[in-house]
C-alpha cells in the first residue's frame, strides 16, 4: 500500500522522535562508559563526550586491585541468585493457592495483600523488628528482604487462574498430589511469566543499595551498589587510591580522579545485569501479556 505525503511525514516524525528518545536515553551510560576509559585528568579539562580522548586502563585496575570491590560483587552475585530464586518458588506458591477456586476467605486474603502494596508499618518499626529477630547486620536478611512480592503474587494469581482446568484434571486422575501439579504441570507452563518476573526481581535486588545502607553494618557483608554509593559520595574513593603501593601511585596520581573512579565503579556494577536481558528477551511479551493458554 503506497503513502500519501501526509502519512510519511508522519512515519518519519515518529521515527524522528523515537531515535530522540533513544539518544536521551542511551546517551548518558555511554558518556559514563567513556568517561571511565578516559584519564582523569583529561576528562576534568570536560569536552569529553562520544569517545574517548586519552584512552586508559587505569580506572579499572583500581577498581579491581580492591579487594573490597571483589567482596561486594560476591555479596551482590549470591544474594541476587538466592533472593530472586526464593521469592519466585514463595510467591509463586502463594499465588497458586490464592488462584483456586472454593478457597475460604479467599477475598479477605487478597484484601490484605493489597493493603500492604500501599500501606507499611514505617522504617524504624521495621528496623526494630529485624533486629529483635537477630536478623540485623546478617546475610540472610538481605535473601529474605521482600521475599514475597504483592504485586508479582497478583500476576502469577492472574496467570495460574486462566490455565485449563484440564492439565490439573488428568495430573490429578494419574495420581498427582497438589504439590505434584504444581511442581511437574504449572511451573513448566509458566515458563514465560517466571522468566519475566525472575528478571524484575532479580535487577531490583542487583540495583537495591538503600536495604543494606540501613540494615547492614559489616562492611564484608555490604553489596557492590551500596558500596558504589559510598564511592560516590567521595566515601572510599580516597581509601581506594591509598591502598595502591608507592610505585602505582606514582604512575597514576595525575590520571586517575575521583569522578573516573566513580564512573568505573558504576560500569562494573551495571553490565553484569544489563548482560542478562538479551537472554530472556524472547519471555518479555508473553510474560507482559500474562495468561495466553486458553481451553
Amino acid at each position: 500500500m503506497r503513502l500519501n505525503a501526509y502519512d510519511k511525514a508522519l512515519r518519519g516524525s515518529i521515527y524522528a522522535l523515537l531515535l530522540l528518545l533513544s539518544f536521551v536515553t542511551f546517551y548518558p551510560f555511554w558518556n559514563s562508559l567513556v568517561i571511565s576509559f578516559n584519564t582523569g585528568s583529561d576528562t576534568a579539562l570536560g569536552g569529553v563526550t562520544f569517545w574517548p580522548r586519552e584512552f586508559t586502563l587505569e580506572n579499572y585496575r583500581i577498581v579491581f586491585k580492591e579487594d573490597a570491590i571483589f567482596q561486594a560483587y560476591l555479596i551482590t552475585i549470591l544474594r541476587t541468585a538466592a533472593g530472586t530464586a526464593l521469592s519466585m518458588f514463595f510467591t509463586a506458591l502463594f499465588a497458586y493457592g490464592l488462584s483456586k477456586k472454593g478457597i475460604v476467605f479467599k477475598k479477605f486474603y487478597m484484601v490484605l495483600c493489597v493493603i500492604t502494596m500501599y500501606f507499611s508499618g514505617g522504617l524504624i518499626p521495621y528496623f526494630v523488628l529485624i533486629y529483635q529477630m537477630k536478623l540485623y547486620d546478617t546475610f540472610a536478611f538481605l535473601v529474605i528482604h521482600g521475599m514475597i512480592s504483592v504485586y508479582n503474587m497478583i500476576i502469577f494469581r492472574t496467570f495460574f487462574a486462566e490455565l485449563p482446568d484440564g492439565l490439573e484434571e488428568s495430573a490429578r486422575i494419574d495420581g498427582c498430589s497438589n504439590y505434584g501439579v504444581f511442581f511437574r504441570i504449572v511451573l513448566p507452563v509458566s515458563g514465560p511469566v517466571v522468566a519475566t518476573l525472575s528478571l524484575f526481581t532479580a535487577v531490583g535486588l542487583w540495583n537495591d543499595w538503600f536495604t543494606p545502607a540501613v540494615f547492614i553494618n559489616d562492611q564484608s557483608l555490604i553489596p557492590l551498589q551500596t558500596m558504589l554509593v559510598q564511592i560516590i559520595n567521595a566515601g572510599t574513593t580516597a581509601t581506594l587510591v591509598s591502598n595502591l603501593n608507592s610505585y602505582a601511585q606514582s604512575m597514576v596520581q595525575n590520571t586517575v580522579t575521583v569522578k573516573a573512579l566513580q564512573m568505573a565503579t558504576m560500569m562494573v556494577a551495571t553490565l553484569p545485569i544489563l548482560l542478562v536481558y538479551p537472554f530472556l528477551q524472547k519471555y518479555f511479551v508473553k510474560g507482559a501479556l500474562v495468561g495466553s493458554l486458553k481451553e
